[in-house]
């Protein structure tokens, strides 16, 4: 059973850092890759980053040149390094492990995570 566990979250004043990690168990990386989701009060879940098993990464533009994922495969674990955080980036943050669908190939978010508060003060 796979399962995905964040951690990393808390309070920070703006132009603070924080790294939140995720811990995947069950799961082996694949092509399909993960990423990381935030959900803010009121809004919709939007992908903030996301990288494939070959290392290509791609980002949220509200969240480029802030923000780097990375991944120890050895470890199993899905980093999500945030600089200069901005009262705006104060979310819900979901990590996600994608999958191939088994008949028709495509690539889907399978498993979340329980999601970690990060909350960015003024």
């Amino acid at each position: 059973q796979v399962q995905l566990v964040e951690s990393g979250g808390g309070s920070v004043q703006a132009g603070g850092s924080l790294k939140l990690s995720c811990a995947a168990s069950g799961y082996i990386f694949s092509r399909c890759g993960m990423g990381w989701y935030r959900q803010a009060p009121g809004k919709e879940r939007e992908l903030v980053s996301s990288i494939s098993s070959d290392g290509t990464t791609s980002y949220a533009d509200s969240v480029k040149g802030r923000f780097t994922i990375s991944q120890d495969n050895a470890k199993n674990t899905l980093y999500l390094q945030m600089n200069s955080l901005k009262t705006e980036d104060t979310a819900v943050y979901y990590c996600a492990a994608r999958a191939r669908h088994v008949v028709y190939g495509y690539c889907y978010t399978a498993y979340w995570g329980q999601g970690t508060q990060v909350t960015v003060s003024s």
